[in-house]
């Protein structure tokens, strides 16, 4: 068995990694309030709120006159705006710049047979987070679920957006018979699909393919790493409760 054991330490010291460098990890503003609004976005535009918005900022979040908002469509961007008028249960904003250019649309789709409820809204909120493009729900032999309730789905998906920083939403279809969404599958597309009639011995003791072990923090007996993440370009994002954040890259040595 082979083992993934050569590591290239991108970062050597946690000194030495900048959050500015754009290039390994975009910085994104997760303090200030995202709002998605379906309306067009550009600079020196006013905007009003829809009634929910304008009471979660007042209300919930204590917000006034000249605090910051991000606003976004999902066509053009993230754009700083600033509270411009408040009344009772109405709200605009005043759009000052563009802070991220709208990113080129993914082409992932995610079919999937319908859930209940809560647990739906969690895969909603999921499949957003992973940059979906299109959400497919599938009704198979088995499908208890009779009615989807796609407003919902909807607001899970625009929800989860403006937690996770995702500036595109996607695009959400009606259900339809699996039988149905093979026969129009385009071929040229490739299609992963969940095998639970797959030959695996233990599916929760899955096979070692590599290691790294990050060197233990002055006077400290070992590494405490909490959370190991992975890019689409093959970067692995470390965090160490002792030593802080490495970025780690297989050389194939």
């Amino acid at each position: 068995m082979s083992f993934w054991h050569s590591f290239r330490r991108l970062n050597p010291a946690l000194t030495a990694f900048t959050y500015d460098d754009q290039d390994l990890m975009p910085r994104y503003d997760f303090r200030t309030p995202r709002i998605y609004l379906d309306v067009p976005l550009a600079a020196g535009d006013e905007v009003a709120l829809d009634r929910d918005q304008a009471n979660y900022l007042l209300n919930v979040l204590r917000l006034g006159r000249g605090d910051g908002l991000l606003l976004f469509n999902g066509r053009d961007g993230e754009w700083q705006a600033k509270i411009a008028g408040a009344g009772k249960r109405t709200l605009t904003a005043h759009l000052s710049e563009r802070v991220r250019e709208q990113p080129p649309p993914r082409d992932l789709h995610f079919l999937f047979a319908p859930l209940k409820h809560a647990r739906l809204d969690y895969l909603v909120q999921k499949a957003v987070e992973m940059g979906t493009s299109q959400l497919q729900p599938v009704i198979t032999r088995h499908t208890q679920v009779a009615r989807v309730n796609l407003e919902r789905m909807r607001a899970n998906a625009i929800e989860a957006a403006e937690q996770c920083g995702i500036l595109a939403l996607p695009q959400i279809s009606a259900p339809i018979e699996l039988a149905a969404a093979l026969a129009a599958w385009d071929v040229r597309r490739h299609l992963v699909f969940c095998d639970e009639s797959a030959d695996v011995a233990d599916p929760l003791a899955p096979r070692e393919v590599g290691w790294f072990i990050p060197e233990p923090a002055g006077g400290r007996p070992a590494p405490q790493s909490n959370d190991v993440t992975l890019d689409d370009r093959g970067l692995i994002y470390l965090v160490d409760r002792h030593v802080g954040f490495d970025i780690l890259e297989y050389t194939g040595r």
